[in-house]
């Protein structure tokens, strides 16, 4: 699939991945020297999220980086046990990734109807 299904199916992957990342810094919230951990929507974008249209077999095709996306370490200032998880930001930050994977399935969702009605036509 190429086009607008594949920067969905994409966003999709993404957020799902993030998503456990979130978990996992909510899970660890209490383990000493803990760092959290996040991937950042602008890394998604920046790298090469958007489709690129490849016209020659020769050109090289581009990663995914819904499953390749830099996990970075939050560089929030530590508790005195060195762990740096806010839990009120991870959770703000998973209601953020909440609505971003439902924003994503509603349109693909929306582009599978119009094609399913096309069909009927």
């Amino acid at each position: 699939m190429t086009g607008p299904e594949n920067l969905l199916e994409r966003l999709i992957s993404f957020t799902t991945k993030r998503h456990g990342v979130i978990a996992g810094n909510i899970a660890n919230s209490d383990t000493p020297g803990y760092k959290a951990l996040d991937i950042k929507f602008e890394d998604f974008l920046n790298g090469g999220a958007l489709p690129l249209e490849v016209t020659d077999p020769g050109h090289m095709r581009p990663a995914d980086p819904g499953s390749d996306a830099p996990v970075q370490v939050d560089g929030s200032a530590p508790w005195k046990d060195g762990n740096n998880v806010e839990l009120d930001t991870e959770v703000a930050k998973m209601n953020e990734n909440a609505l971003m994977f439902e924003a994503g399935l509603k349109m693909l969702g929306t582009r599978m109807n119009m094609y399913s009605s096309a069909l009927k036509r």
